[in-house]
Parts: C-alpha cells; sequence; structure tokens
C-alpha cells in the first residue's frame, strides 16, 4: 500500500534543499522591480483608467517604460489588448518579417499554437507561410541544440532565428536555460551581424536573475496572465526589445502611424498590472516550487517527470509522463477538483483552436486560462505527458499534487 504520507514528507525536503537558489532569484528580481517603480516614480496617478482612443495615457506609458527597464531593452509595449502570449508572438512576428524573409526555428518544432502562427505543417490563413515568409527548421538533438546546423542554415536571406524557451509540449526537448539562449544569439550573429535573435519567453519570466534580452535576445514576447501578470492581471501580453522593432510591431497591434499611441486601459487594469508586477517575482517563486513539490512526488511513485526535482529550471512547467489516456484525464480532474473556480466541473479531452489534438486542460481559475494560476493540461496522444504549472500559493500546489497522486495512484 502505498505510503502517501511519507511520500508528502520526503517531496517537501526535496524542496526545502531545491528552492534556495529560486528564493535568491526572487529576491534580486523584486529589488529589479522595486528599483524600476522609484526610479519612474509610480504614483497612483498612474493606476487610473483611460477610455476611447487614450491619447497620453500615462500610465500605459509609463508601464512601457519600466518593463525596458527590467529587461534592458530600448523599448516595450505592454497591452490589455493583446488576447494572449499566442497573439503578442504573432504580433511580434508579423509586425516584422515580410515576404522573402527567411525565419529560422533554432529549438526544432515549435509549440501546436506557434504552429498555427507559422503555417506549418498545415498553411493556415494570413500565416507566415502563407504571406510569403521562408521557413526553416533545425531539430534538436534530444534535449540539445544543434548549434552547427542553425549557424550553417544562416543565409543572405535569413531574417530572423526564433527561439522557443520553453519546451511547450515535446516529450523530449527541454526549457532553455538562459546561458544556450545566448549561446544561440551570439553564434548567430557572429554568421549574420544584423539578424534579428527572437525568443518566445513565455513561462520563463523571473525564474532566472536574467532574461534572454540581456544576452542577446533583439526582441521578446509573452504573456500577462502567465508569469510577469503575479496572477492579478486581467488579461494581456507584452513585446520588449529594439525600439524598431517593437515599433513595427506596435503598427500590426493598432494600425500603421497609431502604433502604441492609442488604446484604452479600462477600468482597474492599470492597478491590476502594476501591481501584479510587482507581485511577479513572488508568485513565480511559488509556481516554482509546487513544480519541484510535484516533480519529487510524481518520480517517487515511479513516473518519469522532467525535470526533476532537483534540476536546475527555466520556466514554470512540469512535466509527468503519465502513459495512458485515464491517468492522463485523472490528474487534469484532480487539479480541477482542488481548484478555487469551478471545482464541480469535471474536464474532458476536446479539440481547441490552435491545437492539432484533442486537449485536457484543468484550470479552476480566477482569471480565465491564466497558467500562472494552479493548472494541468496535455494533448491525448502518446505518452500522454500532463504539463503541470501555476499555484499563487505553494500550500494550494501541495494539497492539490497530493489529491491528484492518490487519484492517479503507483505506475
Amino acid at each position: 500500500m502505498t505510503d502517501f504520507k511519507k511520500i508528502e514528507e520526503e517531496a517537501l525536503l526535496e524542496v526545502l534543499h531545491a528552492a534556495e537558489s529560486y528564493e535568491e532569484a526572487a529576491l534580486y528580481n523584486t529589488e529589479k522591480v522595486m528599483q524600476a517603480f522609484r526610479k519612474h516614480m509610480v504614483s497612483d496617478f498612474y493606476l487610473k483608467p483611460t477610455t476611447g482612443y487614450a491619447y497620453s495615457d500615462v500610465g500605459r506609458e509609463k508601464l512601457d517604460e519600466i518593463y525596458a527597464d527590467i529587461f534592458k531593452t530600448e523599448a516595450a509595449l505592454v497591452r490589455s489588448q493583446f488576447v494572449s502570449g499566442t497573439h503578442a508572438l504573432a504580433v511580434a512576428l508579423l509586425g516584422v518579417l515580410k515576404a522573402g524573409d527567411e525565419v529560422i526555428a533554432a529549438t526544432g518544432t515549435p509549440y501546436d499554437t506557434m504552429q498555427t502562427i507559422i503555417g506549418v505543417p498545415v498553411k493556415t490563413p494570413g500565416s507566415l507561410t502563407d504571406l510569403g515568409v521562408v521557413y526553416k527548421e533545425i531539430p534538436m538533438i534530444g534535449s540539445q541544440i544543434d548549434l552547427e546546423k542553425i549557424t550553417a542554415a544562416i543565409t543572405a536571406k535569413t531574417k530572423m532565428i526564433h527561439i522557443q524557451r520553453s519546451c511547450g509540449y515535446s516529450s523530449v526537448r527541454k526549457t532553455l536555460r538562459i546561458e544556450e539562449i545566448g549561446t544561440i544569439c551570439k553564434a548567430a550573429k557572429a554568421i549574420k551581424p544584423d539578424i534579428i535573435c527572437f525568443v518566445d519567453n513565455c513561462y520563463g519570466e523571473f525564474i532566472e536573475k536574467q532574461e534572454p534580452t540581456e544576452v542577446g535576445a533583439d526582441l521578446m514576447a509573452g504573456s500577462l496572465i502567465k508569469n510577469l501578470g503575479g496572477g492579478l492581471a486581467p488579461t494581456g501580453g507584452y513585446i520588449v526589445g529594439r525600439k524598431d522593432l517593437v515599433e513595427l510591431a506596435s503598427y500590426r497591434l493598432t494600425a500603421p502611424g497609431l502604433g502604441g499611441e492609442m488604446g484604452a486601459t479600462l477600468g482597474d487594469t492599470a492597478r491590476e498590472l502594476y501591481q501584479g508586477l510587482f507581485l511577479a517575482p513572488h508568485i513565480v517563486l511559488q509556481a516554482v516550487k509546487t513544480a519541484i513539490f510535484a516533480s519529487a512526488v510524481f518520480s517517487r511513485l515511479g513516473y518519469q517527470v522532467t525535470p526533476s526535482a532537483n534540476d536546475r529550471r527555466s520556466d514554470i512547467i512540469q512535466t509527468i509522463r503519465l502513459e495512458t489516456k485515464e491517468r492522463l484525464c485523472n490528474f487534469c480532474i484532480a487539479i480541477q477538483k482542488n481548484s478555487p473556480v469551478d471545482a464541480h466541473v469535471v474536464p474532458v479531452p476536446a479539440i481547441i483552436p490552435g491545437y492539432q489534438d484533442e486537449i485536457i486542460m484543468a484550470a479552476g481559475t480566477f482569471v480565465q486560462g491564466a497558467s500562472i494560476e494552479l493548472s494541468a493540461d496535455g494533448p491525448c496522444r502518446e505518452p500522454y505527458n500532463v504539463y503541470f504549472q501555476g499555484g499563487l500559493t505553494f500550500e494550494h500546489g501541495r494539497i492539490a499534487i497530493m489529491s491528484a497522486a492518490k487519484m492517479v495512484g503507483e505506475k
């Protein structure tokens, strides 16, 4: 008979040991955010809503400046008008790339929703390939980048290197660390100095002390209902990087000539975006501790986990290979049952826009789809991996994980 109490106690000890470096990063990043707030003299005046065209929305403009400071970039575009991280990524890519430009995916096949933006393997209407952008893909060697093939693929027509930081729905590759992203950027620029290094930074913000834009990335995008929203942002996304590239992206978000000069901040959104950013380093730490705990528990139950409890992490995602559809569904049912919202709902697999297979998702969250809150999802295909992430408090994560462990049982 499985001794779940003993497994829980041992997993807690692993969290205590493994979380030290992430606690240090949380402290460092909190100070980074506070310094930016002090520098820009954030006051209640910046937290007011605006309407209509929202010309001269000083709170919106100030938040852009704060993001640019935090990410050490020339410019930023932080907007509630981004409907998701995928939207922010699409705006960045479609704003910068034109027909005839070539983009190289340096980290292999991107995750499902990015495939529809690029237009592979199916040329979706309005995608990059549909608009005439040339796409190349360099497979990873297991979990390692193939730097030799990446640099060999660069030609005079190559405009951009696309780097996906997180593992996505891959059952093979790992999330890239900051130094690995820096290695790709350095190698690419040695071949073609004007190449644009673009990073999909979803799930990775504030895990480490540095961000990709500090090691060579020219442009980067992500979601506000993941790490940076701190559990408070009700929607939105961000783009940061070189000023000219962010400006091109802004024209795709609104319209040519309008760019980032418009876009109302409705209701309490400004306050939530500012306060969410302030809380983000601490909330990310809670999510990381929850992921470490999940890894420690399920490895003791005999399942393959990536990363392991003691592996160095660069995002908030924990992958658990459950090997059967029934276990995958039971895991997600347990997470949903232990959610603060819609705990009475039973998740079932379904086709979701942007995905190639049926997906089961558990997300009883205050903000719909906010994966910084406790959530789990996975495609119904072999090896039936569940991708678990988030947790506004470690206590909540601990309760939910132990419930999932009991429902799934030993391998």
